[in-house]
């Protein structure tokens, strides 16, 4: 590991400013995923800027009947929080299926939308990558691309996005707040907060450099039967090869959205349509556009058939 800074910031706007001061500055809470880039000096940030302290750890009702979720609530409170598993069973149980106890004990809400890919070839520093260095080249094209993205890929990366709560904020159509370095605050909706790979798989969100967020609001609860079916190679502590979150009516209608299949996490409102009509169509129209090689082309049918499993689920 390099050697870096540390220092502890007094506000939002004080942390933001001192990280879009310094290209070389990262902001840090749970640490979960950046210390370990950081031993394996993917990331090698000269400056630390500890945001524990700037009092965002709350979980508030929001004026229109949503929750407003502080950006640095641990994984583990948000899961177990009352108002979350009776209105936002989905997002409780997305929270549940990922990591081990002990890290979400320490990840946050802002570090898990924030994690970055399990790619192989991003982690192995002799492989090249453009995510990690733009414009080295994907090693995961031609490689072996068991656990890579099938949609929204670009000739410059096939990697996914990791997070099982980012999937479940999507079908609930979260919004993200933050604060910029002037102290100027905006809102991003979630369907606009990660980026598709394209020429830049580098830059993976809508932040601008600096930019912190500082909280997650849910809009009101819209009932119906939510669920979170994950499938992985292992039974747990294993990222989602595929993964479902359901919002679902009794009149068949809902939302749906994959995991483990995108740089992103996936919807697409229109295939929601063809939720009345079952899995197959829904997933045909979800699915448009795949891109597979033979080593992942086994994820169109195993998301139909997760997405079959929480259909089936809710009208039992």
């Amino acid at each position: 590991m390099k050697s870096f800074s540390y220092e502890r910031a007094r506000t939002p706007a004080e942390a933001s400013a001192a990280v879009a001061r310094d290209p070389n500055a990262k902001f840090i809470a749970g640490g979960t995923n950046l210390l370990d880039l950081m031993k394996l000096e993917i990331e090698t940030p000269r400056r630390l800027v500890d945001v524990n302290g700037l009092k965002l750890d709350r979980i508030e009702p929001t004026k229109d009947g949503g929750l407003r979720i502080g950006a640095l609530v641990r994984n583990t409170d948000l899961a177990a929080d009352k108002r979350v598993r009776k209105d936002y069973g989905v997002l409780s149980r997305a929270l549940l299926a990922g990591a081990s106890g002990q890290l979400r004990n320490k990840a946050t809400t802002a570090g898990n939308l924030l994690q970055r890919t399990r790619c192989p070839y991003f982690y192995d520093t002799n492989m090249p990558c453009n995510k990690r260095t733009p414009g080295a080249g994907c090693s995961a094209i031609g490689g072996f691309t068991r656990s890579h993205a099938v949609l929204g890929t670009s000739e410059a990366c096939i990697a996914t996005h990791p997070s099982d709560m980012a999937v479940a904020m999507r079908v609930l159509d979260a919004s993200v707040e933050t604060v910029r370095p002037d102290g100027a605050t905006r809102t991003i909706p979630i369907a606009e907060f990660h980026r598709l790979p394209g020429n830049t798989p580098h830059l993976e969100t809508a932040l601008a450099p600096g930019e912190l967020i500082t909280a997650v609001t849910l809009p009101k609860p819209i009932g119906g039967h939510h669920a979170y079916h994950k499938v992985r190679d292992r039974a747990s502590y294993a990222f989602a090869l595929v993964s479902v979150a359901t919002i679902l009516h009794k009149d068949g209608s809902g939302r749906v959205a994959l995991g483990g299949v995108a740089h992103k996490p996936w919807r697409v409102e229109a295939a929601e349509g063809a939720l009345p009509q079952g899995a197959k169509a829904t997933a045909a129209a979800l699915l448009a556009g795949a891109k597979t090689t033979p080593q992942n082309a086994f994820k169109l049918t195993l998301a139909e058939r997760a997405l079959g499993a929480a259909i089936a689920e809710a009208r039992a």
